[in-house]
């Protein structure tokens, strides 16, 4: 007679009661893929959830639409600059992110809820796991995801200008160039907005909640640091003022691409204030990324 013994058994020899068990009925002879693939398939489908794949129609109007109206004005662009001949884009890359962050932002405070506000509110998750992941593999998946997304946003008019330009016989070097200082822009977007939005998002269960507070975050500290340049500006202090660039994402990072690589700028509000300035903005923004995941895994480790 086979050994069957019960779940109680299992537990009284200090097995967990949290995974699945051999009780005797059916042994498993498959593979264990382990941790790793269980994190990468979280991984995949909540990526797949940030464009509303895998799920209802209503789900995907948002993010899809947000990918139109990133990538439109691109196209425009583009297009009138083919037809007129004029051998150059009127936009740098760069720039392009800057001008639409507000996109991004919107884009971030519709989706991180959906990835991280949902499981929080259920307290399940879209997959069934033989065993359960620990709490900084569930983070890491979609972290990863979050920022997979946004870099897919921000990549698409990157995408579109550098081959309108090849199409357009633009100089191939040069855009070539700048088309790889927009990709570095683009990943460093998705990875701040990806961790100042997940962890908003992971603050409440209530994904409209989640919502408002990203939105009111981003925009709020691009008025404020708009407004007080301005200011500074006004009263003879535009170097200096370049300090407030560290209050807002987008001005952040843009000014940061723009020292690093020594891009001409003729936008007063964009810059370093010094060389030590933009060491302090490239840390600034590692704070920013490295400080948010952090925060996040201290966050589900209460959870």
């Amino acid at each position: 007679m086979s050994d069957i013994r019960t779940p109680d058994a299992h537990t009284r020899e200090g097995a967990r009661a949290d995974v699945i068990h051999d009780i005797g009925y059916r042994h498993y002879e498959g593979p264990r893929l382990g941790p790793g693939y269980a994190t990468r398939s979280l991984y995949t489908s909540s990526l797949r959830g940030a464009f509303g794949l895998g799920r209802s129609g209503k789900s995907k109007i948002l993010p899809m639409a947000m990918c139109v109206i990133m990538a439109l004005p691109a196209v425009i662009m583009v297009a009138v600059s083919v037809y007129l001949k004029s051998g150059k884009l009127p936009i740098e890359y760069t720039y392009y992110l800057t001008i639409m962050q507000f996109v991004i932002a919107v884009f971030t405070a519709a989706q991180a809820p959906v990835l991280f506000s949902r499981d929080l509110r259920f307290m399940t998750v879209p997959l069934y796991f033989s065993r359960p992941l620990r709490s900084s593999d569930y983070v890491r998946a979609k972290f990863a995801a979050m920022a997979s997304a946004i870099f897919i946003l921000t990549m698409l008019p990157m995408l579109i200008m550098w081959i309108g330009s090849m199409l357009g016989s633009m100089a191939f070097t040069y855009n070539l160039e700048h088309f790889g200082y927009g990709v570095l822009a683009a990943a460093l977007y998705a990875l701040v907005y990806a961790g100042i939005g997940s962890l908003l998002a992971s603050l409440t269960p209530r994904r409209g909640f989640g919502v408002a507070a990203i939105i009111a975050t981003f925009m709020v500290s691009q008025g404020l640091a708009q407004a007080i340049f301005g200011v500074m500006r006004f009263k003879g202090h535009e170097v200096s003022g370049h300090w407030v660039a560290m209050l807002n994402p987008g001005m952040l990072i843009d000014s940061t691409v723009q020292w690093i690589f020594n891009v001409p700028n003729d936008r007063p509000n964009i810059g370093v204030p010094s060389t030590l300035g933009g060491v302090v903005f490239l840390v600034w923004i590692a704070v920013l990324v490295c400080g948010t995941f952090a925060l996040l895994v201290r966050r589900y480790r209460k959870i």
